[in-house]
């Protein structure tokens, strides 16, 4: 049975009730790797975010259900659902460099995680971040844990968040396009680490990201999104090798080629841009009959 289970999630923009998730459906099991892949703007961060229960003020849930183990999150009262979340889910941000208090040393960042959730007492907790630390390839961790996260690099930051993460051993790690900060070579580093603790813990892993790449290097299965809408679930193997949705198909033909650094990019076709804007439209008509 999969850990967690999205069925028909709709969401829009209150008061203006422009859609911006579409009947999404997706599904990842124990210790798999899903990726949600799409251009800036498909919608992939918002589905993270209303797992998390984090999205904004503005944006509210008009239908569908998200089951962690078997429990829907939204038919659960706002305090028992931050509990639900927090006691089983955990987040891996963007930008290391704000997700970190700057005033605070990374030891309480990491050690409140483990005191409040699983009830450690802080010297215990001090002990596992030390581990932590050391699983993540943090050379010296006592001396890191003692520092700022402004005296730290970019690198780093993010390998403290994997820690973090990975802290209270949760079941479920949304990563929300975490390498997206990061030069290219430490962007390799941050994959290959996660990619072991993922191994490591045996946690899920809902991957987000724009880069069809890093899909086929991390994840098990993968949703295509545009718009909100999800319009190819598949294994990662059988996507790359035929794609069926034409606007897959164009985003796979659109990915630089690493092996030919000299060729010319090659945008989505229009004509493929717009029969999947009439896919979107049918879905937004159905909705409004409904």
């Amino acid at each position: 049975m999969s850990f967690l289970q999205v069925n028909g999630l709709s969401a829009r923009l209150r008061g203006a009730g422009v859609p911006l998730l579409r009947g999404v459906s997706l599904e990842v099991a124990s210790g798999e790797v899903r990726g949600l892949v799409g251009e800036s703007g498909a919608g992939k961060s918002m589905i993270g975010k209303a797992i998390l229960g984090i999205l904004p003020k503005a944006v509210e849930v008009t239908a569908g259900e998200i089951l962690l183990d078997g429990m829907d999150l939204l038919v659960l009262p706002p305090r028992a659902r931050r509990a639900r979340i927090g006691a089983t889910c955990a987040l891996i941000p963007q930008d290391p460099l704000t997700a970190l208090n700057p005033s605070r040393r990374i030891a309480p960042q990491i050690i409140d995680r483990l005191v409040d959730i699983l009830g450690w007492d802080r010297g215990r907790a001090l002990a596992r971040a030390e581990e932590l630390l050391g699983e993540v390839h943090i050379p010296d961790p006592v001396r890191v844990l003692r520092a700022y996260p402004h005296e730290l690099s970019g690198g780093m930051r993010q390998r403290i968040l994997i820690a973090s993460a990975f802290a209270a051993e949760p079941k479920l790690i949304v990563a929300d396009e975490p390498t997206t900060a990061l030069d290219v070579t430490v962007q390799k580093q941050v994959l290959k680490l996660i990619a072991e603790m993922q191994a490591r813990h045996g946690t899920a892993l809902l991957f987000v990201t724009h880069d069809l790449g890093v899909v086929s290097k991390v994840c098990d299965r993968l949703s295509v999104l545009y718009a909100g809408l999800v319009v190819e679930d598949a294994d990662v193997r059988s996507f790359f090798a035929a794609p069926r949705h034409a606007y897959s198909r164009a985003l796979l033909a659109a990915t630089p080629k690493h092996t030919d650094p000299a060729a010319s990019l090659v945008p989505v076709p229009d004509a493929v841009i717009a029969a999947v804007q009439d896919e979107v439209a049918a879905v937004d008509r159905r909705a409004r009959h409904g």
